[in-house]
Formats: C-alpha cells, structure tokens, sequence
C-alpha cells in the first residue's frame, strides 16, 4: 500500500483539507479524496481525519494510505469502440452521443468502462476507484468526441498532471444559438452546482474558476436580422469543470443547440422567430427539431505521452448528425 506524506505550507494554511490534497496529489480527483478522508484513509498523527471540509494549519502534516486495488464489480460489456490511438499506457476513444462514460445512478451497464474492460482486461489504471478504471477525464453523456483512458497508475498520474498544469489541451466543435459578443474571446465565470436544481451547474460567485477561450468559425444569418441565428465555434477548455462549455455558452447568451438544460428547447426558438417574422426553410425546422442533444463534440485533444515525452495530438470530425446540422444551417448562407 503506498503512502504519501504532506506537510503543510503557511502559504497552504486555512485551506480545506480536500482541496490542499487535490493540488497536492492531483492523479486523485477531489471526490475520490473526499472518500478516502470519510474511510480514515488520511492521518494527522496517527489519528483518522474524517472532516474533508476541516480548515488545515501551518505544520501540520498528513499521510494518505493510498488503497489497494479492489477487483472490480463491474461486469464486461463488448461494445463496440472507436479507438483513435492505443499503446501499451493509454487508449485514445472517439465517444459516440448516448454513452455514459462511468457507471452513476441510472447508468449501470453500457458505458465507457464496462466496454473498456472487455477491451483492456484488468490492465487499466485503478486510480479512479473500482467504479472508474483508467478515466483520467470525462464528457457529457450526450456530448461525442475524444477523451484519453489510462492504462495503468503511472500513466494516469502523469496524465492527470497534464491536466492539472494544462499540457493537456481540448478543444470542441459546438453550434450556439445566436452568437456570443463579442464573436471572438472567453468566459471568464465561476461554477458550482446549482443551488437548487443539484443535478445542474450554474455561475455561483463562490464556485470554482472555471475558463473558456471561444472563436466563431461561422455565423448562420436569418433574412433581415443582425443577429446570427446561430453560430459554429470554436471552445477551448483552461479549466474542466463539469458542464462547462454548456454553462459558459448559456451565460454568453448564446446556448448550445439541443441543449435544454441551460438554454431553452429549440421549439421554443422557432416559435419566437415565428413571431418575429422570421420564415426558415421546413427543410432547416426539421433539422433543428430532429437535433435532440447538445450540439457539442470533443474535435481535438493534445497531450504529452506519460513514457516517451512526445508531443501527441488527436483528432475526430464532427459527427453525422453535426454535419447534417451544419448543411442544414448552411442555406442561411446562400
């Protein structure tokens, strides 16, 4: 069982224990510290810190007993995968929409891991606990594109460093209503979980920073309107948080296409540009109504390989059903 064994800094005193460990351990992510803490798996002392919230002091030092691997429950599915690039340290997987990347409430079969474990067998990384084998990050369930697996803890470390300092970049391929303004920059805006609806994220003063850098590729324009009907940009993500493209594009007045989460349903779009005046193309109504998940999609993902040191980088094309949505937004521009 190995052990790591932290002092804390005066610069680090006043900080939440689970956040202290999270920047220091950062191949753990701060939920699996926050069960680590409540299963008396960090010391002060020789005594169990149970309180992930506890304010920490100038000095003091802790000690995590990382757990050993437990085999996992989940049982393996062959489903069929997209795999971009493998080696023996990590896979690259072009997600499709409608997969679950882990296993969570109301998704206990049929996701990323219960197909990577018939592919991979036991040599995936355990760092993520039994339920998360070799996921260093994740995307929506209904968002598509690339995200890297580990295939065992040395890789997932590195891999989780990457992301942590940013070495490891992502950018998505996303269809907003209108525009944001101005058509070129970032967002810049906080988030936690909703304060009331908790399966959601919102912009909260105190919640995480959170930082999303955005060009417009290209705007879609009604007859007569200024403003773009819709938009194709461009996302990079600094930060990771969850939803976070989805929450950021919402806030800039301009949300993803499909998403009714954080911005309204598209029926509700074409009713109010009815109402305007606005007469679209039947053939691009449709399309619009037939688009029923957030138009978002994971196009490229950078990386600095865990054993070689090479500079990787992956892509994925925007997938059918984008592309059907990008041909049918295109007569707008004719």
């Amino acid at each position: 069982m190995q052990q790591h064994t932290i002092t804390v800094s005066e610069e680090d005193a006043g900080t939440r224990l689970d956040k202290f460990l999270s920047t220091m351990l950062p191949q753990f992510t701060r939920s699996r510290l926050q069960q680590m803490i409540e299963q008396g798996m960090v010391l002060r002392k020789d005594i169990a810190i149970s309180n992930a919230a506890m304010k920490i002091k100038a000095g003091e030092t802790y000690t995590l007993s990382e757990p050993k691997i437990v085999a996992t429950h989940l049982i393996a599915e062959k489903i069929a995968l997209d795999i971009i690039y493998e080696d023996d340290d990590l896979l690259v997987i072009n997600k499709p929409a409608g997969m679950t990347v882990h296993p969570a409430p109301g998704a206990h079969t049929g996701t990323l891991v219960h197909a990577l474990l018939a592919h991979c067998g036991d040599s995936l990384s355990g760092i993520g606990g039994v339920a998360r084998p070799g996921i260093v990050h994740r995307i929506d369930k209904d968002t598509t594109g690339l995200l890297v697996v580990a295939k065992h803890d040395l890789a997932h470390q590195h891999l989780s460093a990457q992301l942590k300092d940013r070495t490891l970049s992502r950018r998505y391929t996303a269809f907003c209503w209108s525009a944001p303004n101005p058509r070129n920059g970032e967002v810049e805006a906080p988030l936690a979980r909703h304060p009331r609806m908790r399966k959601q994220m919102a912009v909260v003063h105190n919640g995480r920073h959170a930082l999303t850098h955005y060009t417009t590729e290209k705007s879609f324009n009604a007859p007569g309107f200024i403003v773009p009907l819709a938009s194709k940009l461009i996302c990079e993500l600094d930060t990771g948080r969850t939803h976070q493209i989805r929450v950021h594009m919402a806030h800039a007045k301009a949300a993803l296409i499909g998403d009714g989460v954080y911005g309204k349903s598209t029926q509700t779009h074409l009713n109010r540009l009815k109402s305007q005046g606005v007469k679209l193309p039947e053939s691009l109504s449709m399309a619009l109504l037939a688009f029923d998940r957030q138009a978002l999609h994971a196009t490229e993902l950078s990386l600095i390989h865990p054993k070689t040191g090479d500079a990787m980088t992956f892509t994925a094309p925007i997938p059918p059903d984008m592309l059907a949505l990008e041909t049918a937004l295109a007569v707008l521009t004719k």
